[in-house]
């Protein structure tokens, strides 16, 4: 019986390449809970609200983006594990419950904590692409009406609320409060004349900062915040402070990206063979043989998810049976 199941299986998966399971789905779960895979794609970055906003076509390679702005909690960690120094309003009751952002922290915080954590800040154009989900276009994260039910702005709370709230607002890609909460900081710096010379693939924003008000350059802000007016909530809004300084700190936070590794065609094919050869083996019982043929092809293709399920699935009959 359980040689007949386990074929089943196999021959399941076979059939089904390309799809993953529900085991499978709930086993990477884990892998991808508090990450979103954002694929490669174009979309249209700016619009005609402000002059520092211009439209221009954009293409970026896949990457992840956190699913939720940065904790309290995890920022709790970094400070034990790194001895960082608290941000401002960290004892603010208001602000300083485990599951809300964490506010009152400067570009250097932020880049600091994302380096801690394997990650970085994402790029403008990331967040764009992120908050506008896989059309391309949406105003706001949900779409191009704006709902009061949907993002925490323009103190219509009175506080931060918890980094996984307003489900029914999150962007097409399912990522949290992109509109709303609080600013959050990006890699680039900010020219306000940028996005007429932006390059079309990947671009990285301006090599230096505007020199606001002469009192140094400054780097880019996204999203709005519990203060701020519905203006700001716009995907494309546009909005820069230094990048040592937490002047509107009750506002102020970030959420962390990092690149998604490409592959190469030829990589792709040897991975498929590989888990063909994996799929087999598991119909046959040679369960060590089957994992042996796995870890080659997640070598060829370390971030694909059928390998990864499958592993598991692997690991946990040899477990079974132990």
């Amino acid at each position: 019986m359980r040689r007949q199941t386990i074929t089943q299986l196999a021959v399941g998966l076979v059939v089904t390449v390309g799809v993953i399971t529900v085991t499978a789905a709930a086993d990477l779960s884990e892998l991808s809970k508090d990450m979103v895979l954002i694929p490669t794609g174009e979309f249209t970055m700016g619009s005609n609200e402000h002059a520092d906003e211009t439209k221009h076509q954009v293409v970026l390679d896949p990457y992840w983006i956190d699913r939720y702005e940065a904790s309290n909690a995890r920022y709790k960690e970094f400070m034990k594990a790194t001895s960082h120094p608290a941000p401002a309003y960290w004892d603010d009751p208001r602000l300083n419950k485990q599951n809300q952002p964490v506010v009152g922290v400067s570009w250097t915080d932020a880049n600091a904590f994302c380096k801690w954590e394997g990650k970085r800040l994402p790029t403008e154009a990331e967040w764009e692409r992120a908050a506008k989900g896989p059309e391309g276009a949406n105003h706001y994260p949900w779409g191009h009406k704006l709902d009061p039910k949907k993002a925490n702005y323009g103190q219509n709370v009175g506080r931060t609320m918890p980094v996984d709230s307003y489900p029914e607002g999150v962007s097409g890609f399912g990522v949290y409060n992109m509109a709303g909460n609080v600013f959050e900081w990006v890699e680039d710096w900010y020219d306000p004349s940028y996005y007429k010379q932006s390059l079309a693939l990947n671009p990285k924003g301006a090599d230096q900062g505007y020199n606001y008000a002469n009192q140094g350059p400054v780097k880019v802000l996204r999203g709005g915040s519990w203060l701020a007016p519905e203006t700001s909530l716009h995907t494309s809004h546009r909005f820069w402070n230094q990048p040592d300084n937490n002047s509107y700190g009750v506002g102020l936070g970030f959420r962390c990206a990092k690149s998604a590794a490409t592959v190469s065609a030829e990589a792709i094919q040897s991975g498929r063979d590989a888990f063909i050869q994996a799929l087999v083996a598991m119909g046959a019982e040679k369960n060590a043989e089957a994992l042996a043929a796995i870890e080659k092809a997640l070598a060829d293709d370390p971030n694909n998810k059928e390998y990864l399920a499958t592993r598991d699935l692997l690991k946990k009959s040899m477990k079974r049976k132990k």
